[in-house]
C-alpha cells in the first residue's frame, strides 16, 4: 500500500490473477458448474474497470454526461436482471440461441428497478445530503441501481421458479374461488421475499462484520469516521427502500402474468 491507495503494479495483476484462479479451481472441483464464469466474470470485471477509470473524469465535469452514465447503468443492470430471471438463454423458434428473446421476455424487469431507484434517488439528492455532482451522484445511484438490479432478479427468479414447482397449489387456490393474481401471490410471495435477506442481513451487521464500500471509501477520502459512518447509514437504509419496492413490484408482475419466462404458457 502506498498511502491510502492500492498501488497499479504488476503485483495487483499477479494477485487477482491469482485469487480469479484459486475461485475457478474451487469450482471445477466442487462441480458447481460456474469455474468458466467466475474467470470470465473476474476478466470482464477487470476490462470494464479499466474503461470506466479512463472516462470517469470526463463524465463527473459534466451533469449532463453524469445523467447519461447512470442511465446506461440502469440499462446494463435492465438487460442483465432480463437475462437471469429468463434463464439467461433460451432457445429461439427456429432451433436457434436466442438470448434476444429471453431479455425481450424478461424487460419489464426495468419497472421494478425504476420504481426503487428513482424515489429513493430523489429523496436523497433533494435532501441535499448527497450534492448534486458527479462525483456524487455516480457511485451512490450505481449502489442503488445495483441493488434494485439483485433484488430484481433473485425474486423474480424465486417467483417463478415457486409458481412452476407448486403448480398444484396454484390452481388449488383457484379452485377455492382467489383470483389468479391472489392466487400467485399467496404460491410465489414468502419466497420472492428471501430476496432482501442479503440487504437485511448487511444492514443488521455493519460494523461488526463488515465494513463496506461507502464507509471504505469516504474514509480514504480524507473524512472523519463519523462522516463515514454517516455517509454508510444513509447508502444502507436507501438500499433498504430501494429493494424491497423492486422486490414487491417485481412479483406483482408475476402475478400479473407479465415478467415470465418465454417458454413458460401466460396461464397465470
Amino acid at each position: 500500500m502506498n498511502g491510502n491507495t492500492i498501488p497499479v503494479t504488476p503485483l495487483l495483476g499477479a494477485v487477482l490473477a491469482g485469487l480469479a484462479l484459486l475461485a475457478a479451481a474451487v469450482a471445477a472441483l466442487g462441480r458447481l458448474g460456474v469455474a468458466r464464469r467466475v474467470l470470465t466474470a473476474s476478466v470482464r470485471a477487470a476490462i470494464q474497470l479499466g474503461v470506466v477509470s479512463l472516462v470517469i473524469a470526463a463524465v463527473l465535469r459534466s451533469l449532463w454526461l453524469t445523467a447519461a452514465f447512470v442511465a446506461l447503468m440502469y440499462g446494463i443492470a435492465t438487460v442483465t436482471s432480463a437475462r437471469r430471471i429468463s434463464r439467461d438463454s433460451v432457445r429461439g423458434p427456429a432451433g436457434g440461441r436466442g438470448p434476444s428473446r429471453a431479455v425481450r421476455s424478461g424487460l419489464w424487469a426495468a419497472l421494478p428497478i425504476a420504481s426503487g431507484l428513482l424515489p429513493a434517488l430523489a429523496i436523497v439528492l433533494g435532501s441535499g445530503l448527497v450534492p448534486l455532482k458527479g462525483i456524487s451522484v455516480v457511485p451512490v445511484a450505481g449502489i442503488l441501481i445495483g441493488g434494485a438490479m439483485t433484488a430484481t432478479s433473485l425474486s423474480g427468479r424465486r417467483a417463478l421458479d415457486e409458481l412452476a414447482t407448486r403448480r398444484g397449489e396454484y390452481e388449488a387456490a383457484l379452485a377455492l374461488g382467489l383470483t389468479r393474481r391472489d392466487a400467485a401471490l399467496e404460491v410465489c410471495r414468502p419466497s420472492a421475499a428471501q430476496a432482501l435477506v442479503p440487504a437485511l442481513d448487511q444492514t443488521r451487521t455493519v460494523g461488526l462484520v463488515t465494513l463496506p464500500g461507502a464507509f471504505v471509501g469516504v474514509l480514504l477520502g480524507g473524512a472523519s469516521p463519523v462522516a463515514a459512518g454517516a455517509a454508510q447509514l444513509l447508502v444502507l437504509v436507501a438500499l433498504l427502500a430501494v429493494e424491497c419496492i423492486a422486490v414487491l413490484v417485481a412479483v406483482e408482475l408475476v402475478a400479473a402474468g407479465k415478467l415470465r419466462r418465454p417458454e413458460t404458457p401466460r396461464t397465470y
